[in-house]
C-alpha cells in the first residue's frame, strides 16, 4: 500500500481478514457469523439492543450503529388494530426497516475495495460534521481522504467566529464532496461498512466501579466499525464510534453521548498525545442536532470517533474469571468460563502486545508485567502533568496503557495534590494523589483474573503455556491451587509498576525543570519541594512550570531581578490576599539557590555540548516540556457552550482549540510581548485569556459521570 495513497472511508484497505479480532475471538451465540448477523438484522434486529449477559464464552457481539432516541418511540400504523396486532413482531419490522442493510455499489474508482456501505431505509437526520483532527488522521489514518471536510468547518478562531470570511466553503469537485459525505456517513452511524467476512462489533468485559463488583458492563455505546493498517506497515487501528446507540452491553441506558461530553472526549484525546502521554486518539466529532438525550437536563447527542490499536481493557480478562457470579434485574455476572479467557490472553499477548514468545511458550506472567508497565508509564505521565482520570475503574483501564474513557477528567490548576475531579467521587477514591494506587488495584485485577493461567503455565506445564481446553476434567479445588500459585505474582507486579513509575516520572520532571542527569536526591531536593511550595502557596501548576524556563541561575540571590522573578512566580495564584509573601519569598530563594547550584553544576560537568549555549538549550528543553495551553475546566466549559449555542460559528473555536492543545508548547498570545494588552491583535487577546487560569469560581469545578 502506497503511503501516499488516499481512500474514502468505505474503500479503506482492511488487514488480513483472519488477523481481525472478529476472527480470533469469541462472538455472540446469536450472531456467531456475519452471515448470522445479517439475518438478525432483517428478522430479529432486536437482539442486537436487548441488554442481556452473552453466553460466558463469548467475548464480543456483531452490532450495527443504531443512534436513535431510546425508549424507541414506536407507534402502530394507524390503520391497524392495536388489540390484532403482535407487539414484538411489529417492533422487530420497525427496527428492521430502519436497520442498515440496503447495500451500496462501491465508489467509482475504487471497484474492489473489501467494504461495501449500507443504509437504512427509514434513517433520516441532520449531520453536522463539526470537528475533524488533523493530528489523529495525520498520525492513525494519513490515507483517509476526507475530502473537503476542513474547509468545510472553517477557519479556526477564537475572536472572530462570526467573521464571513472564515466561514465554511464546499467544494466544487463532486468527488471531494462524496469522500466527506462517506466520512461523514459512517463516523455518524448513519451507514455502515460490511462485507461477508466483516462486521462492526461491541465487546464484553465486566469490572470493578468504585472498587466494587459491577459484573458485566461492556461497550455499551461504543461499536468499533473499521479496521485499517497504517501505510507504515507495521501498526493497525480500529476506529470505534462511541455514542453510536443501545448495544446487548446498555444495560438501561440509551447508548447514546452528548455534545458536552464528546467535545471533553475530542479535545483531550489529542491534548494528552501532545503532552506525550499515552493515550486513544479522536478522528471526529459529529453532532446530530435533531436527536434529543435525557441526562440531568435534556441535551443533544454527538457521537466522537476514537481511535487506537485496540480498545481491550482489564475489565476484558475479568468477564472470564471476575471474583463472583452474580444475577439482578439488567446485568449481572456469567459463571467463569477459563477456555475463553486462554483464547483472550493467547490473542492480546501476540496480536495486541506482541510479546515476543517462543513456540508454546507460557504467556500469562509475560502478560500481566506488561501491562503493568505500560500502565505505570501512562500514570507517570498523568502525575506528572497533573492530569486526573476522574473513574479509574478496572474497565477503564487499557491493556495498551492508554487513557482511555475521558469521562470527569481535569487537569491540575491550583496544586492539591489531594484534588478530586470527579462529584461522583465522595470518597475521593481517585484523587490525584492516589491515582498510581488505583492503577496498582486495576492491575491486581487483571492478575486475579489471569491467576490460575500462571499458576498452571508455571507448576503442571512447566514454563509452557496452557493448551486448548486446558481446565476440561479439572477439579475446582485444582484451579484454585492454581490460582494461589498466579497471584504469588502480586509483588513484582507491584515492584514493577513502583520502579517503572518512579523512573518515568523522574525523567519527567527532569525535562520539566531542565535537568540533564538524574540524580537518586531529585525527588526529596527539588520535585517534593517545588509541589509542596505550590501547594502551600497555591499557585497554578502549569504557568508555575512555565515560569520557570526563565529563571537565570546566574542572577544575584540578593539583588531585585530575583526578588522581582519571584514576584511574578507568586503572581501565579487566584488568592493574593491570604499568601504570605514574605515567607513565601523566602521559600523560594531558597530552592532557587539549589536550583541555580544543580543547573551551574551540569554545565561545569560537561552535560550540555556548549557551556556558551546551555542557557539557550535548556530554556528550550524546558519550553518543549512545559505548556503554555492547558486544556483547563473553564475553557472546556466555554467551549461547550459557544458550540451549543451556535456549531456554524462554534465549530470555528473548537477547531482553534484542538489546534492550540495540539501545539501546547507555543508562545500562544504574545507570550512575553510586552507590549499593552490593548495594542495585542485581537486574535492574541483572546489566545492569552485561553491560556490563563480563568474565573476563581471555576478553579477546581467537578465533572459529573454522566456523558
Amino acid at each position: 500500500m502506497s503511503s501516499t495513497a488516499k481512500y474514502p472511508i468505505s474503500a479503506l484497505p482492511l488487514p488480513p481478514i483472519s488477523s481481525l479480532l472478529t476472527q480470533k475471538l469469541t462472538p455472540d451465540i446469536h450472531t456467531p457469523s456475519v452471515a448470522k448477523f445479517r439475518e438478525a438484522q432483517k428478522l430479529n434486529p432486536s437482539i442486537q439492543r436487548r441488554a442481556r449477559l452473552l453466553s460466558p464464552e463469548c467475548h464480543f457481539s456483531h452490532v450495527s450503529p443504531f443512534p436513535v432516541s431510546f425508549p424507541y418511540d414506536i407507534k402502530p400504523p394507524e390503520d391497524e388494530n392495536p388489540n390484532d396486532m403482535d407487539k414484538g413482531e411489529f417492533i422487530e419490522r420497525w427496527l428492521a426497516e430502519r436497520e442498515s442493510t440496503v447495500p451500496q455499489p462501491p465508489p467509482a474508482q475504487y471497484p474492489d475495495a473489501p467494504l461495501r456501505k449500507h443504509y437504512g431505509k427509514n434513517r433520516d437526520q441532520p449531520l453536522d460534521l463539526i470537528g475533524l483532527s488533523e493530528t489523529g488522521l495525520m498520525d492513525c489514518v494519513p490515507h483517509l481522504d476526507v475530502g473537503d471536510a476542513f474547509t468545510l468547518i472553517g477557519a479556526p478562531t477564537l475572536s472572530d467566529e462570526f467573521g464571513d470570511e472564515g466561514d465554511g466553503i464546499e467544494s466544487e469537485r463532486e468527488d471531494v464532496r462524496a469522500a466527506r459525505k462517506d466520512l461523514v456517513d459512517i463516523l455518524s452511524g448513519h451507514a455502515m461498512l460490511m462485507s461477508d467476512d466483516f462486521a462492526p462489533w461491541s465487546m464484553r468485559y465486566s469490572g470493578h466501579q468504585f472498587g466494587s463488583w459491577a459484573g458485566q458492563l461492556g461497550d455499551g455505546r461504543a461499536i468499533s466499525v473499521v479496521v485499517t493498517p497504517h501505510p507504515n506497515g507495521s501498526d493497525v487501528y480500529e476506529l470505534q464510534l462511541k455514542g453510536g446507540g443501545r448495544t446487548p452491553f446498555s444495560r438501561s441506558a440509551d447508548g447514546l453521548a452528548v455534545l458536552r461530553s464528546s467535545i471533553r472526549e475530542y479535545l483531550c484525546s489529542e491534548a494528552m498525545q501532545a503532552l506525550h502521554i499515552p493515550t486513544t486518539r479522536a478522528l471526529s466529532l459529529i453532532s446530530l442536532p435533531a436527536l434529543p438525550v435525557a441526562r440531568e437536563k435534556m441535551e443533544t447527542a454527538s457521537i466522537v470517533t476514537r481511535v487506537a490499536p485496540s480498545f481491550i481493557r482489564i475489565g476484558n480478562f475479568e468477564a472470564f474469571n471476575g471474583p463472583t457470579n452474580m444475577f439482578f434485574f439488567g446485568g449481572g455476572q456469567q459463571k467463569s468460563d477459563y477456555e475463553a479467557l486462554r483464547i483472550l490472553g493467547e490473542y492480546v499477548a501476540k496480536d495486541v502486545l506482541k510479546i515476543e514468545l517462543k513456540e508454546g511458550e507460557a504467556w500469562g506472567e509475560k502478560l500481566v508485567l506488561e501491562v503493568a508497565e505500560r500502565n505505570a508509564k501512562m500514570v507517570a505521565g498523568w502525575q506528572a502533568y497533573g492530569f486526573m482520570h476522574g473513574v479509574i475503574n478496572t474497565d477503564n483501564v487499557s491493556i495498551l496503557g492508554l487513557t482511555i474513557d475521558y469521562g470527569p477528567y481535569a487537569f491540575m490548576d491550583v496544586f492539591d495534590s489531594f484534588h478530586i475531579c470527579n462529584h461522583s467521587d465522595e470518597s475521593g477514591r481517585y484523587a490525584y494523589k492516589y491515582q498510581p494506587n488505583m492503577i496498582v488495584y486495576a492491575l491486581r485485577a487483571l492478575l486475579n483474573a489471569l491467576a490460575p493461567v500462571i499458576g498452571a503455565e508455571k507448576t503442571i506445564y512447566d514454563g509452557q503455556a496452557v493448551p486448548t481446553n486446558w481446565t476440561k476434567d479439572i477439579a475446582s479445588e485444582q484451579i484454585e491451587s492454581w490460582s494461589e500459585k498466579g497471584k504469588e505474582l502480586r509483588t513484582e507486579v507491584e515492584r514493577v509498576v513502583q520502579q517503572t513509575c518512579s523512573t518515568e516520572y523522574g525523567r519527567l520532571l527532569r525535562n520539566r525543570l531542565g535537568f540533564q542527569k538524574q540524580d537518586s536526591k531529585d525527588q526529596t531536593v527539588f520535585f517534593q519541594p517545588l509541589l509542596d511550595m505550590m501547594e502551600s502557596h497555591k499557585l497554578d501548576f502549569h504557568i508555575t512550570f512555565r515560569n520557570l524556563i526563565d529563571f537565570d541561575p546566574t542572577w544575584d540571590m540578593k539583588g531585585t531581578e530575583i526578588d522581582h522573578y519571584i514576584t511574578r512566580l507568586l503572581s501565579a495564584t487566584p488568592d493574593t490576599s491570604s499568601l504570605k509573601k514574605e515567607d513565601a519569598a523566602e521559600q523560594w530563594k531558597n530552592w532557587l539557590k539549589t536550583y541555580a547550584e544543580r543547573i551551574d553544576a551540569e554545565v561545569s560537568e560537561g552535560l550540555w555540548e556548549d557551556a556558551e549555549k546551555a542557557k539557550e538549550e535548556r530554556k528550550e528543553k524546558m519550553r518543549l516540556a512545559n505548556p503554555r495551553f492547558v486544556l483547563r475546566q473553564w475553557v472546556l466549559e466555554e467551549v461547550i457552550q459557544r458550540v451549543e449555542r451556535d456549531t456554524n460559528s462554534g465549530k470555528r473555536v473548537l477547531a482553534k482549540v484542538m489546534h492550540m492543545a495540539c501545539n501546547p508548547y507555543e508562545a500562544w498570545g504574545a507570550e512575553g510581548d510586552e507590549r499593552a494588552e490593548t495594542e495585542l491583535e485581537k486574535e492574541e487577546r483572546e489566545e492569552r485569556r485561553f491560556c490563563g487560569i480563568g474565573e476563581k469560581k471555576m478553579l477546581g469545578f467537578q465533572c459529573s459521570c454522566s456523558s
